[in-house]
């Protein structure tokens, strides 16, 4: 690739990202959906003007005399390989700072609906999701399990601003909302780690054509284990995960005793310690979005314990960089002309349907029975309804190893437009109408998860 179409071509990319979010803020439009859009209207996804190939036409002229069209399609290949890969280092700085944003020391503080809204907004809408994928495709177990895990996940990035602006953090019903999200968000992560898995052994099975990953799983004759892949691949992300956890808080403390909080080798030395632990978890089949986020949750109390100068550091790297690139990267890879064929919309239907419809029912029933009222009930459920930045991230891991179809993937999409939008709007209506968790208010700490005006 040439390194004046290169620079020309990422000027224009970095200044859609930056203005395009700006400018729909405006209208209440969150920054990941904003750059979600941006992917979709300058990639090749049947309704965008695709924007890398046609840029990369009219830089042509930088490249090899006579070889206009061959310099064209290479400028444009090149590009969007690396928007893919700055996609996934975004990805894994996104799952170590939501690791790093946890706090479990709330869970004092509101048991009992931390444990049912835990448990019901989990099962109920994996259930739901499950039986969706099974009704379009009864055979594929991985497909199953992983549309389970994208039901069953929520988006703490939504749901943190909302109870910070309406004053509910120091109150149970505000407590419980927010860390049943990070447990919930934790489980889902697990099980899309089994589905992936599970996958990747059904190919070794199948004897299908695909690339090898690191994971051992893929260089082993899979009919060793029979029928116990499943509990022994639990077993193993479980031990990992407890591992992983220890391990890192200890390596972050005794690194902290060498280094300073602001020195730049603190960073590059605890970046470091978060890839070993992803590449450490690829090597046991477990998706890098869970070795991630379990390394920020072990180096959490570190970080913190530092007056946040070390996580907002790494957070600038992130937001302010990396994670951009993945919304804008999962927004190219969407290809609308697949709801041409008229039954995938009967996809696109059911996911939104299925989905709404198992989240606010399982957040009502979880406050109603644990002592809360209705409007409580209702506020809980919707609360759970947006999917952002979990719920794309894993479908586009999904999609990238094969176990989601276009049509399922998109279908995706559309349910993170449609449920992000109207959903602060409509908690802020049920909170402020009905006064909602306003006798629970007790002097709760509760974590500095996200800002309102940060990129989730």
């Amino acid at each position: 690739m040439n390194d004046n179409a290169f620079l020309l071509l990422f000027i224009a990319f970095i200044a859609l990202m930056g203005m395009v979010p700006f400018i729909l803020r405006r209208f209440g439009i969150p920054s990941v959906i904003a750059l979600l859009l941006v992917g979709i209207l300058v990639g090749p996804t049947g309704i965008g003007i695709d924007l890398i190939k046609m840029m990369s036409g009219w830089l042509s002229f930088l490249g090899v005399p006579g070889a206009e069209a061959q310099t064209a399609a290479h400028t444009a290949a090149h590009f969007t390989t690396l928007v893919d890969s700055l996609g996934s280092l975004g990805l894994m700085f996104l799952m170590a700072l939501a690791g790093m944003e946890a706090d479990f020391k709330l869970i004092k503080s509101a048991r009992k609906p931390v444990i049912a809204l835990s448990i019901l907004t989990f099962l109920i809408p994996a259930i739901a999701g499950y039986l969706v994928y099974r009704y379009f495709n009864a055979t594929d177990l991985p497909g199953k399990l992983l549309y389970a895990s994208l039901f069953a996940s929520h988006s703490v990035g939504i749901v943190f601003p909302v109870i910070r602006e309406l004053n509910l953090s120091k109150t149970k019903f505000g407590a419980a909302v927010l860390i049943s999200t990070i447990i919930t968000d934790i489980a889902s992560i697990i099980l899309l780690a089994v589905s992936v898995q599970l996958f990747r052994r059904t190919k070794n099975i199948s004897h299908m054509i695909g690339s090898k990953s690191l994971s051992l799983f893929d260089h082993l004759d899979s009919s060793i284990f029979g029928n116990q892949f499943i509990p022994v691949f639990l077993l193993i992300t479980i031990c990992y995960l407890v591992a992983v956890v220890f391990f890192t808080n200890w390596l972050g403390k005794k690194l902290l005793r060498v280094f300073k909080p602001g020195e730049d080798m603190l960073i590059t030395i605890i970046l470091f310690v978060i890839l070993g632990a992803v590449v450490v978890g690829e090597l046991f089949g477990i998706n890098l979005v869970v070795g991630a986020f379990i390394a920020g949750l072990g180096l959490s109390k570190v970080v913190k314990e530092q007056d946040m100068l070390l996580f907002k550091r790494f957070e600038s790297i992130g937001y302010g960089f990396l994670i951009p690139f993945l919304f804008v990267s999962i927004g190219m890879e969407c290809d609308f002309s697949v709801f041409k064929n008229p039954g995938n919309m009967q996809i696109v239907i059911l996911t939104v349907v299925g989905l709404i419809g198992s989240k606010m029912f399982s957040g009502f029933a979880a406050m109603r029975i644990t002592g809360f009222g209705n409007a409580a009930g209702v506020a809980a459920g919707l609360m759970t309804v947006p999917q952002l930045s979990a719920t794309l991230a894993a479908a586009a891991i999904g999609k990238d190893i094969g176990i989601l179809s276009n049509s399922f993937f998109n279908s995706i999409i559309i349910l993170s437009l449609v449920t992000t939008l109207p959903v602060p709007s409509l908690v802020r209506f049920v909170v402020t109408r009905w006064n909602v968790s306003s006798k629970e208010e007790q002097n709760f700490q509760v974590p500095s998860v996200v800002s309102n005006d940060e990129l989730l």
